[in-house]
């Protein structure tokens, strides 16, 4: 099994950003990559459209509001990996001042090396949290 894990240090309270990112159909209000999801099974299956038109369907397998996190798995993607797993949360910031977003995922590598998978997701984590600090930057 291999994992990623990225996290970024904000400004904003870990309430505004829980805010932001906390709904499970919410990625198209932070995440320029997903301009559309689509929530189905009462709010427990998304489906996510790229720009290309490619979708993922992912679900969600825990909720904890006062914690601020939720994980999920995907169901259908392009992505050579299976039994994938990830969370994302939302933690106060060091300190006590603003926020951290960690974001974290497990998955098996299906066709390319344990390394490869890892890199690849943990890329995509990082840059779906840079958009995440620069929306938050353009609220202010």
């Amino acid at each position: 099994m291999a994992s990623a894990h990225a996290s970024i240090d904000l400004i904003a309270t870990a309430d505004e950003v829980w805010q932001l990112i906390g709904g499970f159909g919410s990625l198209p209000d932070w995440l320029p990559y997903i301009p559309k999801s689509e929530l189905s099974d009462g709010g427990r299956i998304r489906s996510l459209t790229n720009p290309e038109g490619a979708t993922i369907v992912e679900r969600l397998l825990s909720f904890d509001h006062a914690a601020r996190s939720y994980s999920y798995s995907i169901l259908t993607a392009g992505f050579p990996v299976t039994t994938y797993v990830s969370t994302l949360r939302v933690v106060e910031g060091p300190s006590g001042k603003g926020a951290r977003v960690e974001w974290s995922g497990q998955f098996t590598p299906d066709g390319v090396s344990d390394e490869q998978a890892s890199e690849s997701f943990r890329g995509i984590y990082e840059e779906g949290l840079r958009a995440l600090a620069s929306h938050l930057t353009k609220q202010c």
